[in-house]
């Protein structure tokens, strides 16, 4: 399949004109539109405008241009099978399409922008030429990325023509384009109405970000995607100041230690080894945020994932190198001294994320086979007033505050998941356990093993107990307070245990799961 001719039409002009010299040098006849055009003139290549092939000229400030038989009937053409139909109305085939979109994501991320501006930026020329070519890919190579430019051209240059398998890769290339330009469209305009995730169609976009050295193991291949909408003060925003290169371990962990940080407004700091917190706490300062943090599970902390809601100064980098091995360090800015001190161990990664905002409400996905799972984000909080206290006793103030903190907690704890603290901070944590009593002693054991006394700590409970011996093992390890969601057939049970014990407890009403 030679090429003879090529539509040239792009918003993103990296490495075009170089290209599009590579084709004229080969022969190849170059039609284009508006900009492109022009940066090819300028280039001092010959074009021909698309105005000039269809007859007709670009209207409506360009939103009507290439939409054309002319057009799609020379991108849609079957050799031998419309032959007669491309004679009977003039139609010369184009052999290459090389497109890329309207800046929709570049323009829905600028500050206060308006719908008006946002839909003025939405493609459709190009979306039709591109889907026109890539169906046809049998006949018409399809170029979306500039990356591919290079191999392109190269085999154009010395007369060569891509395969049938590289047009059907480009061609693929092309429908995930559109694909994930369609889902940024559907995405924004959901964002500024109330729809339900639960429409009959849902589809998820993004942009590769970053090809990983592998997944969760090292036989897994993986890739980092961000979404089209930018998130201020988020794992995908983050700015990384210095160390390796992020892994598929580091992005997910670092994701669940910067979510739980930014549930508190004190300074805080959260310690996060294998998806689970393994040591948080709030205090007046960092420093004493992340000592407290630390000493919850300083055994899991090495190699973990440290993040802060407040910026890190020179001598709290001092205290972690001096104290752990650490794979990242997240906080919303890091000063010039914490950025040298971090510049002696080269390996950490630093991640800055810049001002910790409030995430928009958004939907979270899990691959299943044949599938995927979609529900929102468990954004739910509780106050002091939603507290329901169903005990004899009741809590004390001090209580009050700390089961408060140990609620916020135990909602990015793996389920089963069981929280100790006390202080407002973390004394043991039993995460990812079958049984919500095994939770319960593994918290127990950490705390013992860190010579934490758990006597006189509160706990949570992501979920109610089924069965009073949560209750009953709580109690055998110095718990004076819970807080859990309640609903279980046994709650009489389970209060009539905590009584027995002289326990208080508070429903929450709200279950915490998180798989």
């Amino acid at each position: 399949m030679t090429i003879r001719r090529a539509l040239i039409s792009v918003s993103d002009k990296r490495g075009v004109l170089t290209f599009a010299q590579a084709l004229a040098s080969a022969g190849v006849e170059l039609l284009s539109t508006g900009g492109t055009a022009r940066t090819l003139r300028d280039g001092g290549l010959d074009v021909t405008d698309v105005a000039d092939v269809t007859g007709f000229p670009e209207i409506m400030d360009g939103r009507v241009k290439t939409l054309h038989p002319a057009i799609h009937g020379a991108l849609l053409r079957r050799p031998g099978v419309d032959d007669a139909t491309l004679e009977t109305h003039s139609i010369t085939p184009i052999d290459l399409l090389v497109v890329n979109l309207y800046p929709f994501a570049e323009t829905i991320n600028q500050a206060d922008v308006s719908i008006e501006a946002a839909i003025e930026q939405i493609d459709i020329g190009g979306p039709a030429m591109l889907r026109a070519a890539a169906k046809n890919h049998a006949s018409v190579t399809v170029v979306v990325n500039p990356d591919d430019y290079e191999s392109i051209g190269t085999l154009v240059s010395q007369r060569q023509a891509p395969d049938a398998t590289l047009r059907r890769r480009l061609a693929a290339l092309a429908f995930a384009h559109t694909a994930a330009y369609d889902s940024a469209i559907a995405d924004y305009l959901k964002s500024s109405v109330e729809l339900a995730p639960q429409t009959d169609d849902f589809s998820i976009g993004g942009h590769r970000a970053d090809t990983l050295r592998y997944g969760e193991n090292p036989h897994q291949a993986a890739s980092f995607y961000r979404t089209a909408k930018r998130v201020p003060g988020s794992i995908a925003a983050a700015s990384m100041l210095q160390g390796k290169a992020l892994s598929y371990n580091n992005i997910a962990d670092g994701d669940a230690a910067l979510e739980c940080v930014r549930a508190f407004e004190q300074p805080a700091c959260v310690i996060v080894k294998h998806a689970n917190p393994c040591g948080v706490a709030v205090s007046a300062t960092l420093d004493a945020a992340y000592d407290a943090a630390f000493a919850t599970d300083p055994t899991s902390a090495f190699g973990g994932i440290i993040a802060f809601n407040r910026g890190v100064t020179g001598a709290l980098a001092e205290r972690i190198v001096e104290r752990q091995f650490v794979e990242v360090v997240i906080a919303p800015e890091f000063d010039e001294a914490s950025i040298a001190v971090f510049a002696t161990k080269k390996n950490i990664r630093v991640l800055e994320t810049g001002a910790l905002q409030s995430i928009p409400p958004a939907q979270e996905i899990k691959a299943v086979s044949g599938g995927f799972l979609v529900q929102d984000r468990d954004d739910g909080r509780i106050s002091e007033s939603d507290l329901k206290v169903v005990t004899e006793r009741q809590p004390t103030a001090s209580e009050i505050r700390d089961l408060l903190f140990a609620w916020q907690v135990v909602k990015f704890v793996k389920s089963n998941a069981i929280v100790f603290c006390r202080d407002a901070h973390t004394i043991g944590i039993g995460a990812g356990q079958m049984s919500r009593v095994y939770s319960t002693r593994i918290a127990a054991i950490k705390a013992a093993d860190e010579g934490l006394a758990v006597k006189g700590s509160v706990m949570a409970s992501d979920a109610f107990f089924p069965f009073r011996d949560g209750l009953d093992s709580a109690a055998e390890h110095g718990i004076t307070a819970v807080i859990q969601p309640g609903g279980s057939m046994r709650d009489d049970e389970v209060i009539a245990a905590a009584n027995e014990h002289g326990l208080a407890m508070v429903f929450t009403g709200m279950r915490h799961f998180r798989h």
